[in-house]
């Protein structure tokens, strides 16, 4: 999984950068075909906002969190992409041949 991590108005420090990284871990646990990824982090005022976009192989995933700390906002970002990716897992997923199996045992 490649990662791309860029910054508006604000430096991404190798810390930061590190913390993402070990965020989106989770996500190519539960899911493999994760293609790549690009995370947006800036700063607006007094609110920090992460974004990111998942590049699978049956489409894109897009989330994004604000907050008014940055590792709280990464935090909430890396937990909104584990649900969908989830929950896109679970659509590739043909559940009718599990109930064509059950027909012809039941036969």
């Amino acid at each position: 999984m490649q990662m791309t991590v860029t910054a508006l108005h604000m430096d991404v420090t190798p810390s930061m950068k590190n913390y993402v990284e070990k965020r989106f871990e989770r996500i190519s646990r539960h899911f493999d075909s994760v293609l790549d990824v690009h995370c947006v982090l800036s700063v607006e005022k007094l609110t920090h906002k992460a974004e990111a976009t998942l590049h699978l192989s049956g489409g894109n995933i897009h989330a994004d969190a604000t907050d008014s700390d940055m590792y709280a906002a990464i935090d909430s970002l890396a937990d909104k992409l584990d649900r969908r990716v989830k929950k896109h897992k679970e659509k590739r997923t043909d559940h009718h041949a599990a109930e064509a199996q059950r027909g012809r045992i039941g036969l």
